[in-house]
């Protein structure tokens, strides 16, 4: 039996995966998620996520290993996790009334091959106000989030529109990831 894992401690990633009915178990890895200044964002979020699949993969030479990282990219700034509140607003009043672009970079290694890609989305906020922008930092769900916000919770109502892949917003582009998973030789129950 193939073993697949999710080199995600993500539980959005873990929900995306176990949507599609498919058996994995997660082990996530602390790599350095540092990056060298002048890689472009898709860069970035590829080589983020080829570090944390090749840590699980290193200690799981037989597995099929996905690994993921996203990240929120507005005015050409990088935009990682807010450490604490005020960072969050600060995000979040950077990001209303505007389009910004979420890079979510995939990796998967199996004991055959090696793939790696990424998905771009452009997302467009509504104007917030300051209320508005106070009021969801509170809630406590942009802390942990990229750019200070998840569109698939409360988050969404900041959302005015998109363009691209919805999934990959959220964490893992599950139809590109799973027709690639298909490319390296796992076998899918459907």
């Amino acid at each position: 039996m193939q073993n697949l894992i999710l080199a995600s401690s993500s539980p959005r990633r873990k929900e995306l995966l176990e949507n599609l009915q498919i058996s994995f178990t997660i082990l996530s890895s602390e790599v350095d998620e540092n990056f060298s200044p002048g890689l472009s964002p898709d860069e970035v979020v590829m080589e983020l996520a080829a570090r944390k699949a090749q840590a699980v993969f290193n200690d799981n030479p037989d597995a099929f290993v996905i690994g993921a990282d996203t990240i929120v990219v507005a005015n050409n700034e990088i935009m990682g996790k807010p450490t604490n509140e005020e960072e969050a607003i600060t995000m979040l009043k950077l990001l209303s009334g505007a389009q910004h672009d979420v890079y979510t970079g995939v990796t998967i290694i199996s004991p055959t091959c090696s793939t790696r890609f990424f998905e771009k989305t452009e997302v467009w906020f509504w104007e917030l106000t300051d209320d508005e922008i106070r009021s969801y930092v509170r809630t406590g769900e942009p802390l942990d989030k990229a750019g200070a916000y998840g569109i698939q919770q409360l988050g969404s109502l900041l959302v005015k529109k998109i363009h691209g892949d919805y999934f990959a917003v959220v964490g893992l582009p599950v139809a590109r990831t799973i027709r690639e998973l298909r490319k390296a030789g796992y076998q899918l129950p459907y």
